[in-house]
Parts: C-alpha cells; structure tokens; sequence
C-alpha cells in the first residue's frame, strides 16, 4: 500500500504535533477492494506525492480543466463527474483504503482515463505536489465535520487551507463545498469572507446526491452547498 512512512521523532527531541483534519482509521478492506489495489492502483494511483506533479506524465491528455477533488469517499461524486465531463482532468485525494478501494473497482468498470487518485493528506499533497495557480477548481464535498467544540481545530477548512487553495488555483478557479453542518457552515462563510479573496458565486448544484448527503438528509441536518471564485 502506498501509505507514507514517517519516522518517529526521537524522544529527547519536543516536536509540537501536527493537527490534521483526519484520523488513521484501520477499517475494513473488503476482499474485492484489496484485489482492486493489487490490480488497479499502479494505473490509476499517483505514486510520488513528494514532487511536483506533471500532468502531462500523469493524463493521456494533459491541457485540460483540473478538477481536485479532496476526501472523495467512495469515489461516488469523482467517477459521476469524470463521466459527465470527459474534456477534464480529475485527480482524487482520500487517505481511507477502503473508499480507495471501492473507487478503483468502478474506475476500472467504467474505463475511465480521466481521473487518478492519491492516496495522501490533501494539505501535504496541495503544497508539495501542485505549482502555484494550476488548479481550476477545487472540489471538497462533506469534510468530517468534527462536531465536538473542543475538535473544531480540525476542520479542514480554516484560514491556512483557504490560504493555501488559494495560491494553487488559477485565476478565477473555484472551490465547492457542500457540508450538513449548520455552525461548520458558518464557519467556511466567515472564513471566506475574512480572506477577501473569494467572491461567493452561485451555490453549487450536484445531480448526484451522495451517500453523505442521503445521511445527513436522514438525521434531518440542512444540506448547504457553496461555491466560491477566485477574483
């Protein structure tokens, strides 16, 4: 698997530790999702995340739309868009297994030549792996909400991310977020409204709903979705 390896830091040394909007779950890889990443990873996964990446070495063909899609899940929204969109370049980032696994399987059904995945924190591969103002759009649908108030320095979308994007987007390039949680939702609008860098477009419309979404519609919680453009 294509996890990376960190060594530990030696414990003479005091190293403030890293807050990521993530937690390494084990989880369980079906059988068909271990054959899809023994089968399917090396044409479809991106290896080097340490370098930058060239899409001209990675996509059939390169001088196209990027389109970043980060915490894919299962895939269900990154394969529909792919489909629906055949003149964009899509890469995915997840760093479960599982939902790798599972969007590998359908990747190699549909035949799809348009999207690779990484498998990577996006915050790691967004500053080691993309040059400035070469994204077009940024795609981040239903982050982990971290509900609980002491976890809100989780959250992936925070004034450093949004700095971030930011700097790889190209001119006028857009990013859309969709979350079932009312105060995660406050907190992306303040945040894109105290960058200044970001003009609010028309909400996002997706004709996909995800398995996100139907269980958050389930407990009753307000689908928000957002788009908001580069100036």
């Amino acid at each position: 698997m294509p996890y990376s390896s960190f060594v530990n830091p030696s414990p003479k040394l005091k190293q403030k530790r890293e807050v990521t909007s993530f937690v390494r779950r084990a989880g369980r890889i079906t059988s068909g999702q271990k054959h899809a990443w023994q089968s399917y990873w090396e044409l479809y996964g991106i290896q080097n995340t340490k370098r930058i990446i060239d899409t001209t070495n990675v996509f059939n063909k390169p001088n196209r739309k990027l389109i970043i899609e980060i915490g894919f899940g299962n895939g269900e929204v990154l394969i529909d868009s792919a489909i629906r969109n055949p003149d964009n370049n899509f890469i995915g980032i997840e760093v479960y297994e599982s939902g790798i696994g599972q969007c590998l399987i359908h990747l190699s059904d549909k035949k799809l030549t348009n999207v690779k995945l990484i498998n990577e924190d996006a915050k790691r591969v967004l500053i080691h792996s993309f040059k400035d103002q070469t994204i077009d759009q940024i795609n981040i649908f239903f982050p982990d909400p971290w509900p609980k108030k002491r976890h809100h320095k989780r959250r992936l979308i925070n004034k450093d991310f949004v700095l971030l994007m930011q700097k790889k987007l190209k001119k006028n390039g857009c990013i859309n977020i969709a979350t079932d949680w009312d105060d995660y939702a406050e907190q992306i609008i303040d945040v894109f409204n105290k960058s200044k860098l970001f003009k609010k477009a028309n909400d996002l419309t997706l004709n996909l709903e995800t398995k996100f979404e139907r269980r958050g519609l389930k407990l009753g919680h307000k689908i928000q979705k957002f788009t908001f453009q580069l100036h």
